[in-house]
């Protein structure tokens, strides 16, 4: 339909150029370097996955790293991104103030990353203490794509 097609048109736009192009590693590696904050990245082992898996660990990054820019109080920041026993991988963590993760309530930030990773059988994982730094990381399954693109 119409409709559909107008959905997957829409959805393309959205989807960085660079992420389909050349992968997390490039897509993520630019935009940590556009951002206010020192971002180390460090890779282990990536390839290209399926687009939904790429997609969900870019935006879930970017959302921990403008999480860090805006509220933590951090001179700098690592994101780390690994694929291992099927899973592909990302870590944040920051030299912020921290944050007692029982007694703040979660954002839409937080909870939309919790909701793209759940929804392909992934996870979100935040680990805090007040002044003592943030690790916000998740994980979805996947399987290694041929690289074609």
């Amino acid at each position: 339909t119409e409709a559909l097609q107008d959905l997957r048109d829409l959805a393309r736009g959205i989807y960085p150029p660079l992420l389909a192009d050349q992968g997390l590693v490039a897509a993520l590696s630019s935009q940590a370097r556009k951002g206010v904050l020192p971002v180390d990245v460090e890779v282990d082992s990536i390839g290209r996955y399926p687009q939904e898996a790429e997609a969900a660990v870019y935006f879930c990054a970017l959302e921990a790293l403008q999480n860090v820019a805006k509220y933590s109080g951090a001179s700098r920041a690592t994101l780390r991104l690994s694929a291992d026993d099927g899973h592909l991988s990302f870590a944040v963590s920051d030299d912020g103030r921290g944050f007692d993760p029982a007694t703040t309530a979660k954002g839409s930030g937080l909870t939309n990353m919790a909701d793209r990773l759940a929804a392909l059988g992934g996870e979100l994982e935040i680990n805090s203490s007040p002044g003592g730094g943030t690790v916000v990381g998740g994980r979805v399954p996947v399987r290694l794509e041929a690289d074609t693109r």
